[in-house]
């Protein structure tokens, strides 16, 4: 049996694409290894939204040549497939000659075809970075692919947003949403394993359309509601959302889809207006603000979380003082913020206004504190409070895992579980926990009774 070892890095999209890529090669005989020395094939499936993530990939392609180099092994295939594929393209095996194949996110259904041609013409590189006229979502085999507990669906690829500082649009391409029969059919198929959470995902997941409808009148917020016809489906969660996407029917679905979680991720950028026109964001902070009062007005305890780019071009100290104060005015349930990191070929990368490293390294440590704050703030409000949990996992210390319906981790020590749930299956179960104490990023509770 020949044995594949798979690297994926950055988003869950990208966990999603390498589940299916495993499946794609399973016909060709191949099994996952953990252990890059068995592999007869080796795939590193990346990411390219930050410089450090391209250059890890590098790192690694490095490493594993010295695998197989220090131990005297046979050489294996190695393929670099997603983001960074896509925007490197025959620079891969320029910098490392000893990759064979690259392989763009939207190619990837034609590695068994690819790695066939290496096989038999071991010098050729294989180079794939097509978006075909066929989408891969009706080239796949949904049946054959493993399933968890909660899992992932992508319903929507690509962007036409063009924000001046992402490459999505250059590497995943245009805007894409998958019909909703595919979808629906996919979910049917992940229900009947035994997913009882499907997390639907998309660059700009609200931006999602039913592709075989003309009209395109149905959208999110109506898929939403199908799947929550699915009897076995218990929990429903989406990700990421564009503030220009953001309709009434999706807002209200939160209201009305008693599955749908009270978790809205609606990344803003920034704080300041100058700094959204310079990321061609197209919204305004006063917009953004709207929005999230809107979302409140139907579901008041829901939970916001947001994504921060700190130090952008020509950004003041004016400008971050106005995001500290939409931070403090938003008081988000978590976020992730990161420095500015300039991608080739956007229009961001074109300004010369830099902020310097020190200055951005001072102002991500404000940001950061101002959100850990109102983080914990939060998770301390659900402490002594009752919630349904899904448990989807056990982890390595025993402890039940969990999310809670506003996306905070949730553990269960299993020592402390009712005498009667000795030695019974509580994973795909949903059950009543008693959250005891909140942590800044996790919550820790404590078993009631089935839910």
């Amino acid at each position: 049996m020949k044995k594949l070892f798979i690297k994926t890095y950055g988003c869950q999209m990208n966990f999603y694409d390498s589940d299916h890529m495993s499946n794609l090669l399973k016909d060709s005989g191949y099994t996952v290894s953990e252990e890059v020395k068995e592999a007869d094939l080796v795939i590193l499936n990346t990411c390219h939204i930050r410089d450090k993530a391209a250059e890890k990939v590098y790192s690694d392609l490095g490493r594993i040549k010295k695998v197989y180099e220090n131990n005297h092994l046979r050489k294996p295939i190695i393929a670099v497939t997603g983001c960074v594929a896509q925007a490197e393209g025959k620079e891969i095996t320029k910098r490392s000659p000893w990759v064979d194949l690259v392989v763009g996110p939207q190619a990837y259904t034609d590695l068994p075809k690819l790695i066939e041609k290496i096989k038999q013409k071991p010098d050729h590189k294989q180079i794939n970075l097509k978006f075909p006229e066929v989408p891969k979502f009706d080239l796949l085999n949904f049946k054959s692919k493993k399933s968890k507990v909660s899992d992932f669906i992508t319903i929507q690829e690509g962007c036409d947003k063009f924000c001046s500082f992402c490459v999505v649009p250059f590497t995943r391409g245009p805007e894409y949403s998958r019909s909703k029969k595919s979808i629906l059919e996919e979910i049917k198929i992940m229900a009947k394993k035994g997913v009882k959470e499907v997390v639907l995902l998309g660059q700009n997941v609200n931006a999602w359309k039913d592709s075989s409808d003309e009209k395109k009148h149905f959208s999110l917020g109506s898929l939403i509601q199908e799947i929550a016809d699915i009897d076995t489906i218990l929990s429903i969660r989406y990700t990421t959302s564009h503030p220009l996407d953001m309709d009434l029917d999706l807002i209200k679905a939160h209201k009305y889809v008693d599955k749908l979680m009270p978790y809205l991720h609606l990344p803003i950028q920034s704080g300041s207006d100058k700094i959204l026109r310079k990321m061609n964001r197209r919204h305004t902070t006063n917009q953004y603000l709207k929005i999230i009062e809107l979302v409140k007005r139907y579901r008041e305890d829901i939970a916001i979380s947001s994504d921060f780019i700190i130090g952008h071009p020509d950004e003041t100290e004016d400008d971050h003082k106005k995001t500290l104060a939409v931070i403090d005015e938003v008081k988000f349930s978590s976020s992730y913020s990161f420095v500015y990191s300039e991608r080739p070929g956007t229009k961001s990368s074109e300004l010369n206004n830099n902020v310097d490293d020190k200055t951005k390294k001072k102002r991500l440590y404000e940001i950061q504190k101002r959100l850990s704050y109102f983080q914990l703030d939060f998770n301390r409000k659900m402490e002594n409070l009752i919630f349904p949990i899904l448990i989807t996992d056990k982890n390595k210390n025993n402890q039940l895992v969990g999310r809670s319906p506003y996306n905070q981790s949730v553990y269960i020590n299993e020592h402390n579980l009712p005498t009667k749930y000795n030695n019974v299956e509580l994973i795909g179960k949903m059950m009543n926990i008693k959250i005891e104490v909140a942590n800044q990023n996790s919550l820790l509770g404590t078993l009631i009774d089935y839910a």
